[in-house]
């Protein structure tokens, strides 16, 4: 007979000592078999003790792991090093989240119908509601935008930190980015390995009074746009160098006419560094296409590449004897 699968819920904290111990008995009280771990993410308050002191009260499985580099992206990244589990599921330490709502994101998991769910915030208007920032609003819409177009889905909640995760995912997903663009980057990684994503709308409240975000809207908003940047040009190249190309190509038109209209009519060029841009943005605009060609082929060869480390990855967890504890 299959065992029970291994839950682990992972909890990112840095600065939490508000909030940590009651989102720990929340989603303890929904899944008591879940394994509870808290990512102290170098907090300068009481976060980790609060956070052990809870564990032991709880008599709930799990530890304080610690990850003394700075930003969210390294604090999951040390929980996927560390937690060995069959599901994995994300919350953040600030009671946002639903934890009652748990069941309706393991269970497509569980059931085998999705890699990664993701709890939208968004479609029931809670967000739009509770979020004070209004600049945080519009840029989870241009970044919902610019992710769908980037990934060709149609997805409604890009930035959610409530998400639970297959252990496929967990192991074919490389970490590189640090912050709070990690969320942004796992959505794109799904979207680009052609893994089963599915979004079920959850509640969503704004933090305690007293307890204060760590988010800053225009240096985590620059940092997820250039996650995108990144990934947009290492996922379609020849899209990007050809829209890049397309610009340069009109300035090159646009500063060309002038020299041609002149040799036309007088037969006689004055504008000689006009003349000169229109040949340089021309030769760009070459030189992007061609180069968008050849990353096109690289990238090609690299989705090949994903592919196999996804299926190996995929056979050896089949093969994997369905024993063992979470270390």
């Amino acid at each position: 007979m299959m065992s029970e699968p291994r839950i682990a819920i992972i909890i990112p904290a840095y600065n939490e000592a508000q909030t940590v111990a009651e989102t720990m008995k929340a989603f303890h009280a929904v899944c008591p078999t879940a394994a509870l771990y808290v990512v102290d993410n170098n907090s300068q308050d009481a976060t980790a003790d609060i956070a052990a002191e809870t564990l032991q009260r709880l008599g709930a499985t799990g530890r304080v792991l610690r990850e003394w580099r700075q930003g969210k992206g390294n604090a999951v990244r040390r929980a996927f090093l560390e937690v060995d589990a069959d599901v994995y599921v994300l919350t953040d330490a600030d009671m946002t989240y639903p934890a009652e709502q748990l069941p309706e994101l393991l269970a497509p998991v569980l059931e085998g119908k999705a890699d990664m769910v993701c709890g939208d915030r968004r479609s029931h208007g809670d967000y739009s509601r509770e979020n004070t920032r209004p600049f945080h609003g519009v840029g989870n819409r241009l970044v919902q935008y610019l992710v769908n177009v980037t990934s060709g889905t149609q997805l409604v909640d890009i930035m959610t930190g409530y998400r639970v995760l297959s252990r496929l995912f967990v192991r074919c997903y490389p970490i590189v980015v640090e912050g709070f663009q990690i969320e942004t980057d796992m959505t794109l990684f799904a979207a680009q390995a052609r893994m089963r994503i599915v979004e079920i709308p959850v509640r969503y409240v704004n933090r305690p009074e007293g307890s204060f975000s760590k988010l800053n809207t225009f240096r985590d908003g620059a940092r997820v746009l250039r996650t995108i940047f990144t990934v947009f040009n290492h996922c379609n190249p020849l899209a990007f160098s050809m829209l890049v190309a397309f610009f340069l190509a009109v300035g090159s038109i646009l500063a060309g006419s002038v020299v041609i209209t002149e040799w036309l009519t007088t037969s006689y060029i004055t504008h000689v560094p006009l003349a000169v841009l229109a040949v340089a943005l021309g030769l760009l605009s070459a030189t992007f296409l061609g180069t968008g060609i050849l990353l096109n082929s690289m990238s090609y060869q690299r989705k090949l590449d994903l592919e196999r480390v996804i299926q190996r990855t995929a056979w050896e967890l089949q093969k994997r004897p369905d024993a063992g504890e979470t270390p």
